[in-house]
């Protein structure tokens, strides 16, 4: 890859091992500081990209403030490569995405009561699959802490029309309902979607990842 990108994390992984299998001479990887919010992430790839012509390439929540950033007029977009998009916004309504959501907000209003272990027991078999368990409890505290708190993917006022105008691939893992919904809509309003089996939510680590890529800056570029 030749181009100049940025890489934008989601929730687990930052850095370069958020992209394990792209070539990481090119380009800048962003880890957010932790804590910050949506609008405060914005803020940092506005800043960060302000003078370059870039391909911005974001996981999962880590699409939110990409595409908010990208749609703001105040960049210079080659491209987007969003994987597994967390743009939940775009599908309200969606079965799938409100029972994701209405279990999250029961679980975050549980740990708000001070019901930490209630919260984890709603979130783990979400978000991890398995179920609570309390001999694991000491072990799993500290993701039980962050997933109550961190930024959800809803309530950003993203809209898939933002992305009009803007080359966009979309490349899920065919293993949920949810992000599969939110490709589909995207790609009605012009994206190019790709399924990768095998990784489930980081279809980034198959080696055949960075060919994909490949090809679609590649047609980008001519």
């Amino acid at each position: 890859m030749t181009f100049d990108a940025l890489y934008v994390h989601g929730a687990g992984r930052r850095g370069t091992a958020a992209w394990p299998t792209l070539g990481h001479e090119h380009g800048e990887f962003l880890s957010f500081d932790a804590g910050s919010s949506v609008q405060e992430q914005v803020g940092v790839i506005l800043r960060t990209r302000a003078d370059r012509r870039s391909f911005f390439f974001a996981h999962s929540i880590g699409a939110v403030p990409t595409v908010l950033a990208a749609a703001s007029g105040a960049l210079d977009v080659a491209g987007l490569v969003l994987v597994e998009p967390a743009l939940y916004d775009i599908v309200r309504g969606e079965p799938p995405v409100e029972r994701h959501i209405s279990a999250v907000t029961e679980a975050r209003a549980q740990a708000a009561d001070g019901n930490l272990r209630g919260c984890w027991a709603i979130l783990r078999p979400l978000m991890f699959g398995g179920t609570f368990d309390e001999d694991a409890w000491d072990e799993e505290r500290p993701l039980a802490e962050y997933w109550a708190q961190t930024n959800v993917p809803w309530g950003h006022a993203v809209r898939p029309h933002l992305l009009t105008g803007i080359p966009t691939l979309v490349i899920t893992g065919g293993w949920n309902d949810e992000y599969e919904a939110i490709a589909h809509v995207l790609a009605a309003h012009g994206a190019r979607h790709q399924i990768l089996v095998g990784a489930q939510h980081r279809p980034q680590d198959l080696p055949e990842f960075a060919a994909h890529v490949a090809e679609f800056t590649s047609a980008l570029s001519h």
